[in-house]
C-alpha cells in the first residue's frame, strides 16, 4: 500500500500549485494544497483544522489523542513551495522516472507532506490506540518569514517534533546555521560625471565593501568552518545604485545573506561589517555606510532529543540497513523556531535533489523506507 500511495499522492500534490505568495506575489499560496490534504485525512477518520495567521496564510493542523499518559509528538512538513520561474511550464506536471518523482516541491517539501499522510494512514489501518497524542501539521510559509511555524508554536503545548525536509535518511538533523538577510547601503553626493572633486561615488564606496566581505569569507569563514554545519554562509543577493552614465550616484544598495553559527548571534556579523566599513572610511574619508538587518534567524542546536533520537536510529538502522548518524546543516529550517519554543526538534527526511531549481526529484525507494520509519517511530515514542 505505501509504495502505491507514493506514487499516487506525491504527484497529485505537486499538481496542486503553492508557490509561497510573500517570495511570489502572484503566487498561489498554501491553501489549496492545505485544503486537499485536510480532505485527505477526513477519508481516513482523522478532523483536521485552518489555523488562520494573517487572513492569508494559514496552517493546517490536527491531532490523533491517545489513551494518555504517553508522550506525544509532532510531525511537520511545510506546505508552501518557491516560484517555477525557470521551469513554468513542466514544474507542475510530475513525472516518474526510475526511482525518482520529479515536480515542483517533490522533495521540498510535499514529498514530506505526503509521507505524513501516509504514515497516518497505515497508523490508522493498524488501529492501535497509543498512549501519547500525535500532532500533525502542514505549515505555512517556511520559504518566506517561517510566521507558519512562530504561529504554530505560540499556539501549541511543546512535544517532541520531527522536521520532515529533504536529507538522506540515515542522516538525523541536530544543528543548523541561523542566517540574515542584511541590507547595507552607501551614501555618496550625486552631481555631474565631469565634477570630480565635489561628488562622492557611492557605488565605488561599495565595490570597497564588497571586496572585504569577500576578503572576510575567504580568510575567516573558509578557514574556521564548523565541524558539524560547513562554513558559515555567505553571499551577495542583489546591488543596485545610480541613474545613468553621466551622474555621480549618490546612494548604492546592497542585499546579502550571512549565516551564524552556534554560539554566534547576528551582532557578530554586524560588528564584522561595522569594522569593515572603518576600514574603507580610514582610505576614503569621505565613506558613509549603514547596515540594516531585514530578517534575522538564530541557529539551531537540538536538546533534549536523546530519547527520540535513539528510536529514530534504530529504526532507521532497521529499515535502511544503514547507520543513523546526527548532522549539521549549513541551511536554516524552521527546527529552530520549535526547539526555541520548547519542542525537542530533530530533522529527517528521505533523498531528494534539486531544490529550488528544475527538475527537483525525490527518491520513492527512500520515501518508502521513510514512511516505515515513521510509523514505527511514533509506536515507540508514543507508547
Amino acid at each position: 500500500m505505501i509504495l502505491e500511495e507514493i506514487k499516487r499522492l506525491i504527484p497529485k500534490l505537486v499538481t496542486i500549485e503553492s508557490t509561497n505568495s510573500w517570495l511570489v506575489p502572484e503566487g498561489a499560496g498554501e491553501k489549496n494544497v492545505q485544503e486537499f490534504i485536510a480532505g485527505y485525512l477526513k477519508e481516513i477518520d482523522i478532523e483536521s483544522r485552518m489555523e488562520e495567521i494573517d487572513g492569508e496564510h494559514y496552517n493546517l493542523t490536527a491531532t490523533v489523542k491517545g489513551n494518555g499518559g504517553g508522550k506525544s509528538i509532532t510531525l511537520y512538513a511545510h506546505a508552501d513551495t518557491v516560484g517555477r520561474e525557470l521551469w513554468y511550464e513542466d514544474a507542475l506536471v510530475p513525472r516518474i522516472s526510475g526511482d525518482k518523482i520529479i515536480g515542483l516541491g517533490a522533495a521540498d517539501d510535499k514529498g514530506f507532506c505526503a509521507a505524513i499522510m501516509i504514515a497516518m494512514k497505515v497508523l490508522k489501518t493498524r488501529n492501535r490506540k497509543l498512549r501519547g497524542d500525535v500532532n500533525i501539521c502542514f505549515i505555512a510559509d517556511e520559504e518566506g518569514t517561517s510566521m507558519g511555524a512562530m504561529d504554530y508554536v505560540k499556539k501549541h503545548e511543546p512535544t517532541a517534533t520531527l522536521i520532515l525536509e529533504s536529507a538522506p535518511l540515515e542522516y538525523i538533523g541536530v544543528t543548523h546555521q541561523g542566517f540574515g538577510w542584511l541590507k547595507i547601503v552607501t551614501k555618496g553626493k550625486a552631481g555631474h560625471g565631469s565634477a570630480g572633486e565635489d561628488c562622492t561615488d557611492a557605488i565605488y564606496h561599495m565595490a570597497e565593501v564588497i571586496i572585504r566581505l569577500q576578503k572576510n569569507q575567504r580568510e575567516n569563514f573558509a578557514k574556521n568552518i564548523h565541524p558539524m554545519n560547513g562554513e558559515t554562509v555567505y553571499h551577495t543577493g542583489y546591488i543596485k545604485g545610480g541613474t545613468d552614465f553621466a551622474s555621480y550616484p549618490d546612494r548604492c544598495e546592497l542585499g546579502i545573506e550571512i549565516g551564524t553559527q552556534p554560539g554566534e548571534t547576528m551582532n557578530n556579523r554586524i560588528m564584522e561589517i561595522e569594522a569593515i566599513f572603518k576600514e574603507v572610511k580610514s582610505i576614503c574619508p569621505d565613506f558613509e555606510g549603514s547596515v540594516e538587518i531585514v530578517i534575522e534567524r538564530e541557529p539551531y542546536v537540538a536538546v533534549g532529543h536523546e530519547g527520540l533520537f535513539e528510536i529514530l536510529a534504530r529504526n532507521i538502522e532497521k529499515y535502511h540497513g544503514m547507520k543513523a548518524k546526527a548532522v549539521g546543516d549549513n541551511s536554516w529550517g524552521d527546527a529552530q523556531l520549535f526547539q526555541s519554543a520548547g519542542f525537542s526538534a530533530l530533522g529527517l527526511g528521505s533523498r531528494g535533489g534539486n531544490l529550488h531549481a528544475p527538475q527537483e526529484w525525490v527518491s520513492i525507494s527512500e520515501m518508502e523506507k521513510l514512511i516505515e520509519v515513521l510509523v514505527d517511530t511514533v509506536e515507540e515514542y508514543c507508547g
